[in-house]
């Protein structure tokens, strides 16, 4: 093709390299992590619903799994996750009106949305714990 830009004058495509990392771009990944963390959460509440109409042998063994510490931390990772991607998507739609789109507002807002999943799980036990 006349006039074309020979390969080595072409320029590269960003990546995780050139880029410096910025909250924003963590928020961004840690949205689509969590996207897919919730598909196995899915997945959990489905074998658990299904062994709650099994029986109380095939609960017992989803309780005690439950129950474990394991099984404590992987549902504070989905209150988490669940937290973070409903604050994250309520951010993106903000940012669909046009607002919140200066790079200090979606910084902040990038922040907010971290440390309400952070939060969110340790104040939903203290409700269940303490509440009345």
């Amino acid at each position: 093709m006349a006039g074309a830009p020979s390969p080595e004058d072409r320029p590269i495509a960003p990546h995780v390299g050139v880029w410096r990392w910025h909250v924003t771009m963590a928020s961004s990944i840690l949205h689509r992590v969590t996207g897919v963390g919730l598909y196995g959460a899915a997945i959990g509440l489905a074998i658990w619903l299904i062994s709650a109409a099994a029986g109380p042998e095939a609960y017992a063994i989803v309780d005690s799994a439950l129950s474990a510490w394991y099984g404590q931390a992987a549902m504070y990772l989905v209150v988490a996750a669940l937290a973070y991607h409903l604050a994250n998507g309520i951010r993106h739609l903000v940012f669909d009106t046009g607002a919140g789109l200066a790079p200090a507002d979606a910084d902040t807002s990038a922040w907010f949305a971290i440390l309400f999943a952070i939060a969110a799980p340790v104040g939903l036990w203290a409700l269940l714990t303490f509440g009345g």
